[in-house]
């Protein structure tokens, strides 16, 4: 019976690793967190999150264990879809208001928030750089021209970098490269490349973006699979080197952010039963 017992324990370990791929379950989320969209960490035992449009106007800081510790109200401006999350070398955040799956958004902004670390009370105020495509002429475009939508960006030097998500039909696996400086504003984005990452629908728009604390390593995130950029000049990105990493998993990957220059935390939205997970994973 303790051999039985035993064996049995090992198929649901085997089952349970192979349920997420190659990434490593930290932990579960707060349940107010199954529609989380965007993270950045400071430490190696929290993370600051937040959610997608119908969510509140807030921040969330978890530790390891699911709990929320502390969270901020945004006072002056409206989740109309946040889709990621990202910090500068001095700690501010930002976050990308830039959700458009229809491609008829007029209204694109990222929100540049204080280091969220040192802020006290429960309110944070937010500078507005509101930004366009210039290149989109018709809201929304031809089906073939639905190249507006996008839920990645980091933070590099002065500027801040965002890769759309396309969602063309047919499908081109495109992901347009844009540029936003990072002060309040409004501004033209300037169109700085492209790259195909692969042509398949479910695993090729891209949710998500992270820089490595040295500036060496870019990642891309989608529904299973991640990419890294290496050997790069930040002005000329789709001629960097690109390799393609399958997780082993499909949940819905929606977040992803660099703890070291090669650790990475990792989060799912809550789907069908799966998902609202913590991840890590380690590159090679």
């Amino acid at each position: 019976m303790r051999l039985l017992t035993s064996f049995l324990l090992l198929i649901f370990l085997m089952q349970s690793c192979t349920n997420h791929g190659q990434l490593n379950l930290i932990e579960k989320l707060p349940s107010k967190l199954k529609e989380n969209s965007g993270m950045v960490s400071f430490s190696e035992s929290s993370a600051w999150f937040i959610e997608d449009n119908g969510n509140s106007d807030n921040i969330y800081k978890t530790d390891f264990k699911g709990n929320i510790i502390q969270q901020f109200d945004i006072k002056n401006a409206k989740n109309i879809d946040w889709e990621d999350l990202t910090k500068d070398r001095e700690g501010n955040l930002y976050i990308g208001d830039f959700g458009n799956n229809a491609n008829t958004r007029k209204n694109l902004a990222i929100l540049k928030l204080p280091n969220p670390e040192i802020e006290k009370g429960g309110k944070i105020n937010a500078k507005l750089i509101r930004f366009n495509y210039p290149e989109q002429v018709e809201f929304p475009p031809r089906r073939g021209e639905l190249l507006y939508d996008a839920e990645a960006f980091f933070h590099y030097a002065d500027s801040l970098y965002i890769f759309t998500k396309n969602r063309t039909n047919p499908f081109t696996g495109e992901t347009l490269i844009y540029r936003v400086p990072d002060k309040k504003g409004s501004y033209e984005a300037e169109l700085i490349g492209k790259i195909s990452l692969c042509t398949d629908w479910d695993t090729c728009r891209i949710t998500s973006a992270a820089i490595s604390p040295d500036g060496k390593t870019i990642v891309l995130l989608s529904y299973g699979k991640l990419w890294t950029i290496t050997n790069f000049s930040i002005n000329a990105l789709p001629k960097a080197t690109i390799k393609e990493i399958d997780l082993g998993t499909r949940t819905q990957l929606e977040s992803i952010c660099f703890t070291s220059n090669k650790t990475l935390l990792l989060s799912d939205e809550e789907r069908d039963g799966t998902g609202r997970n913590l991840y890590s994973y380690k590159l090679k």
